[in-house]
């Protein structure tokens, strides 16, 4: 079992910064490709980025490209979600998640991940 928790959301203006964290438990994080994803009202849940379990491997949706960066410390049983020139349009909730299978790939899809966090809050204010 994975236990994912994320922080570091909240009210930014447009063109800010934030760092979202999401902390795992469990020995075996290290080894499940890792994925962000997001949920703006009246919306469906979309992919962000992911990376895999090594590390390597990042993809990133078009539309957070050049913006984002996904990274993680396995170390700290961590991953990262860098948001530069933030926009209005990327308020939403955002979910860390975990692929439940290791040393897999990242996937953009959401079904294809095992493990969720309860997500965090980021508001962009324009």
């Amino acid at each position: 079992q994975v236990q994912l928790v994320e922080s570091g959301g909240g009210l930014v203006q447009a063109g800010g910064s934030l760092r979202l964290s999401c902390a795992a438990s469990g020995r075996t994080f290290r080894y499940y490709a890792m994925g962000w994803f997001r949920q703006a009202p009246g919306k469906e849940r979309e992919f962000v980025a992911y990376i895999g379990w090594s590390g390597s491997g990042a993809r990133y949706a078009d539309s957070v490209r050049g913006r984002f960066t996904i990274s993680r410390d396995n170390a700290k049983n961590t991953v990262y979600l860098q948001m530069n020139s933030l926009k209005p349009e990327d308020t939403a909730v955002y979910y860390c998640a975990a692929r439940g299978q290791e040393y897999t790939g990242g996937s953009i899809f959401s079904r294809e991940y095992d493990y969720w966090g309860q997500g965090t809050q980021v508001t962009v204010s324009s």
